[in-house]
């Protein structure tokens, strides 16, 4: 019972960085610098001032280079393998107590497969933004993407739990939606 609050958290935030890489561990540093959560062993470095400034830069152009069109289509292929790899330092950084094997098993597991889910989803939103706009409603895209990628961050340490039920619902919503898809396809034959 005592991991179910790290695990949430770690799960959750994992989610964050499918939408945004740098967004969740900015959200994440100022909360450990500012003492609200305690990170693992071997990520302290996340509360530290320097870890702020830096994460906050990166934030920022993050950002900035999602809403120029076709910027934001290239910066997919880096971000997909990229979100796997975040998804798994973020979940580690809040599975503390448990034992190694366990906290980079989950964390592989659980928080880059979520992250890389999370990533790919916005991989086909922003690709058929593309598509039926030319790039123009992309902005849209990235907005809803650091809307969601923030306010996930943020409830992933302040209500774990419910954090974690609502990224649960969102990939199910997804799942269904291109389980729908697929369906409504005429099959090639």
């Amino acid at each position: 019972m005592e991991y179910v609050i790290p695990i949430a958290a770690g799960i959750a935030l994992s989610a964050a960085t499918g939408f945004r890489i740098f967004m969740p561990f900015f959200v994440l540093s100022l909360a450990a610098l500012g003492g609200y959560v305690d990170l693992a062993p071997g990520f302290a470095w996340l509360a530290t001032p320097p870890a702020v400034i830096m994460l906050g830069v990166a934030s920022v152009l993050e950002i900035g280079a999602y809403f120029i069109p076709w910027v934001d289509n290239l910066l997919d292929g880096i971000a997909t393998p990229a979100a796997a790899i975040a998804g798994t330092l973020a979940a580690a950084s809040l599975f503390g107590d448990m034992s190694p094997m366990l906290q980079w098993s989950l964390a592989v597991i659980a928080g880059g497969g979520v992250a890389t889910a999370v990533q790919a989803s916005t991989v086909v939103a922003r690709g058929a933004s593309t598509l039926f706009t030319g790039g123009l409603g992309n902005f849209l895209v990235a907005t809803l993407e650091l809307v969601s990628a923030t306010a996930i961050a943020l409830l992933a340490l302040l209500a774990p739990v419910l954090a974690l039920v609502l990224v649960m619902a969102l990939l199910f919503w997804i799942g269904g939606r291109l389980t729908a898809r697929r369906r409504a396809r005429p099959q090639a034959g």
